[in-house]
């Protein structure tokens, strides 16, 4: 399926969902930073839900996500779309995949930390799952470094 640079009623596939959730958490504060971005294409070039994903596809996901937001009440549309696009197994890997966009530059402002606990929220994930998602995330984007 190609993703739509224009969303229409028949809202998002589920890559394209999954996309639109790493955008979300990715555009607070302003803007995606290229550590983001960099995560975001890594994400889709090795992961298994991502396997007949193109960079193409990705790049017009990721305007359409971006145009969404841009809309009057785009957070909480932008959610509904995510969330009717998902089946629960896949909520979970959105909830993943915003984790590990959100650990990219190596810390959470306070405002990522809320829009995850918005996404968590809207895509009814159980705290006891969250917490160990967001874990793993942490655990994955440790530096060697301090």
């Amino acid at each position: 399926m190609l993703a739509r640079t224009e969303l229409d009623s028949d809202g998002l596939g589920a890559q394209e969902a999954l996309v639109c959730t790493m955008v979300l958490v990715a555009a607070t504060g302003g803007g995606i930073s290229d550590r983001e971005i960099g995560v975001m294409a890594g994400i889709v070039q090795t992961l298994p839900v991502f396997s007949d994903f193109t960079s193409a596809h990705l790049d017009a996901a990721t305007e359409a996500a971006i145009a969404l937001l841009r809309e009057d009440n785009g957070l909480k549309h932008a959610a509904r779309l995510i969330r009717d696009a998902l089946e629960p197994r896949l909520r979970e890997t959105a909830y993943a995949l915003a984790c590990d966009v959100v650990a990219a530059d190596g810390f959470a402002a306070q405002d990522s930390l809320h829009l995850l606990e918005f996404v968590k929220a809207e895509l009814r994930i159980d705290s006891l799952v969250a917490a160990g998602i967001e874990r793993g995330a942490r655990a994955r984007h440790q530096r060697a470094v301090a």
